[in-house]
């Protein structure tokens, strides 16, 4: 059985620490537990690991955050896996910082890569791991919020939350989604 466990994020150095960059530093994060390296393919950096019989492939798009669907639909295809096997890792600006809350499905709100990939998927239905990054900012500045770096206050909450995505990963994958929802979703 496989699993696409997609971060959301901008590829380039000027956006690697960013708060919209959350995606990609969990799936680094998991490449490194893990002990594999990302390797450059059609659409994305891509990597895999197996837990419990399980094929895991990480994917972090390099269509840009707003033509994420792209990469997602692409690697969807060329490894055979239902959108029910699709894992979207999301920067969320409505959770607190290091906040993780799993969802089934649901709209992208005003998250554009969130939309891309249900626009080009023709569906809502895919889970996603929603990755608090708060919104401590001025009416105007959003843009200049989400592209800038964690305070280093907000790390020391969001690098332990960072390696706890690799538990609740590997709980998807082995128990499902909603026991996961009902284990995780319940810790502050």
């Amino acid at each position: 059985m496989k699993y696409l466990i997609v971060g959301l994020g901008n590829i380039g150095s000027e956006y690697e620490k960013t708060r919209h960059n959350i995606g990609f530093m969990v799936v680094d994060a998991i490449a490194k537990a893990e002990g594999v390296s990302f390797t450059t393919a059609r659409y994305g950096s891509v990597a895999q690991f197996k837990h419990k019989g399980r094929t895991l492939i990480l994917l972090k798009p390099s269509t840009y955050m707003n033509l994420s669907g792209k990469a997602v639909q692409y690697w969807m295809t060329k490894e055979n896996i239902p959108v029910e096997n699709i894992l979207v890792v999301v920067d969320d600006l409505d959770l607190g910082v290091g906040v993780l809350r799993m969802k089934s499905s649901g709209g992208g709100g005003s998250h554009n890569g969130l939309n891309h990939i249900i626009e080009i998927l023709k569906t809502e239905a895919y889970p996603r791991l929603r990755f608090g990054i708060g919104k401590n900012f001025s009416i105007g500045r959003q843009v200049d919020y989400v592209l800038g770096e964690f305070t280093s206050d907000d790390m020391e909450i969001v690098k332990p939350k960072i390696e706890e995505t690799l538990s609740i990963i590997k709980s998807l994958v082995t128990i499902g989604i909603e026991r996961t929802m009902n284990l995780f979703n319940k810790k502050k």
